[in-house]
């Protein structure tokens, strides 16, 4: 069974085996959690961003799926990159949700990364309301099948931060 931590801080400051990037389906850098572990990775995971684009992923990486680059200097060896859904209250894409968390575990898995951290996937930008979030996080976890040991979802906020503990406590 994977343990499940939550911590507040930043992400690129976390020793882990893999860091989870919430990345865009371009693989190139953007802004939130993805521009953060661009910068404090170094030129090397857009390198190897770059090579996955020119070779496997010439249309970038589809929604709720996933794909390991170095991770630069950062304090893991690797950054397993996802994209999550944007929300739409008109359509139910939670399972792309949990597909991001998921598919990230099975790339881990590959690895062999038995410790993982996690920023809350679509909970920024793309819009997702924070509380489904972390239901929809901690229920893709718990649920997936996977040799991680220990997963760390890393809170910007003490609000996340208090909403996953909530969230781990209750279920």
């Amino acid at each position: 069974m994977t343990d499940i931590e939550v911590v507040l801080g930043d992400i690129t400051t976390v020793a882990v085996d893999a860091i989870v990037n919430a990345a865009n389906s371009g693989l190139l850098g953007g802004g939130g959690v993805d521009g953060a572990i661009h910068r404090a990775g170094g030129p090397e995971i857009l390198a190897a961003c770059r090579q996955l684009r020119a070779t496997r992923l010439p249309d970038g990486l589809p929604t709720g799926d996933a794909v390991a680059t170095t991770a630069g200097t950062l304090p893991a060896t690797w950054v397993i990159h996802t994209v999550g859904p944007v929300y739409s209250r008109d359509e139910d894409r939670s399972a792309l949700l949990r597909s991001a968390y998921s598919r990230s575990l099975a790339v881990a898995d590959e690895l062999g990364a038995r410790t993982v951290a996690f920023p809350l996937v679509s909970a920024g930008v793309y819009g997702w309301p924070a509380d489904d979030a972390v239901h929809q996080a901690v229920t893709a976890v718990r649920s997936s099948d996977t040799k991680v040991t220990t997963v760390t979802f890393v809170a910007f906020s003490e609000r996340m931060a208090d909403l996953l503990r909530t969230e781990l406590s209750a279920s």
